[in-house]
């Protein structure tokens, strides 16, 4: 197969940060409209999730769906673990500042409304935020006939956090550890490159075809995200009135432009890390990178590869950060992944190969 990357499956990453960048350059336009009134914005620019100043706390809030998940939802009419991706991409966004999620809306775009798809989506959503101790208050369907080609879904979550639990990575300096933890197959990203790779490979019918162990490629791809949100405020963060368990100085949420995309987001200007020991990528993630010819950096550029979040701590936490993560759920095996270093770079021991690459 010809050599593949993201942009060839049609999604171009840069120009996606740029579109963002624009966006967000508008919605900031709209910060002065509160000045010392309640809602005051709290800038941060760069950040997972928007706070909003509510007096003793912060209200923070994001948006974001499973994206073109959904399409192999509906091509093996498979439903029912779509709702654990749509929590992980909001809930866990807003765990990156600190905050609790207490509740979440979504939105439902289709050109058909079939009842039975849509039950079994919402009782999966439900289940999990059951889980989470996250409430929906409310949501929206729209059937939108032939404007769409198969359906959309995205939430809103709302999190509150009181202010002096509120992470900004402002502390973050050179020599401080970054703890990983491990990722399931894909997030709700990078799925239009899994997908391209193997229409190719296999056909239109691909996501029937055998990956291995009797699973079909449409099976594992549809693996749901890991939901770090709950996990994390029980045993690390707190929730809003639980205490802090550890200081932690950044968190990172691995989804869109991969590790290289989103650890630099929290990074103070100037610095960078030097990344030694990332998880194995899942081998349905490395026998994609070999089908589609991918180069590595790519595949980090795309996907987690592994390593799905990120915590930044002093070193003296690590040893007992990792052991409390791990005797709770040992499916997150947080391990010491690297370190943050004085040089504006991102330093890889790639897991595919074992070679160095920087970004």
């Amino acid at each position: 197969m010809k050599k593949m990357d993201y942009a060839s499956s049609g999604v171009n990453i840069a120009q996606g940060d740029k579109a963002s960048r624009a966006a967000y350059t508008n919605a900031k336009k709209t910060f002065s409209s509160r000045k010392g009134k309640i809602g005051e914005p709290f800038v941060m620019d760069g950040g997972f999730s928007g706070a909003l100043d509510m007096g003793d706390y912060l209200l923070v809030q994001n948006d974001d769906g499973v994206g073109t998940k959904m399409e192999i939802a509906e091509r093996l009419k498979k439903y029912d673990t779509l709702g654990q991706d749509l929590v992980a991409m909001v809930a866990d966004d807003a765990l990156c500042v600190g905050a609790e999620v207490i509740s979440l809306s979504n939105t439902i775009d289709t050109p058909l409304v079939e009842t039975a798809a849509i039950e079994t989506l919402t009782a999966g959503l439900a289940e999990c935020c059951k889980a989470q101790k996250i409430v929906i208050p409310g949501g929206e369907i729209a059937e939108l006939s032939d404007a769409l080609n198969g359906m959309v879904w995205n939430a809103t979550a709302i999190g509150i956090v009181k202010k002096e639990k509120f992470i900004t990575g402002q502390n973050i300096h050179p020599g401080q550890k970054i703890i990983g933890l491990k990722g399931r197959v894909l997030r709700s990203n990078g799925m239009t490159l899994a997908r391209k790779i193997c229409e190719e490979k296999f056909g239109s019918d691909w996501h029937r075809h055998q990956w291995r162990d009797g699973q079909s490629w449409g099976e594992i791809l549809l693996t749901p995200s890991k939901v770090f949100h709950r996990t994390l405020l029980d045993q690390l963060v707190g929730d809003f009135e639980g205490e802090r368990s550890f200081p932690i100085q950044g968190i990172v949420h691995i989804t869109g432009g991969g590790i290289p995309g989103n650890l630099p987001r929290i990074l103070p200007s100037g610095m960078g890390a030097q990344l030694h020991n990332l998880h194995e990528p899942h081998p349905a993630i490395q026998d994609l990178q070999k089908i589609g010819n991918l180069d590595e950096e790519e595949c980090y550029r795309t996907w987690h590869c592994g390593t799905a979040m990120m915590l930044v701590v002093e070193e003296e936490y690590v040893e007992p950060i990792c052991q409390k993560l791990n005797s709770s759920d040992s499916e997150i095996h947080a391990i010491l992944v690297g370190e943050i270093t004085h040089e504006e770079k991102l330093d890889f021991v790639s897991k595919f190969s074992g070679r160095q690459i920087s970004f």
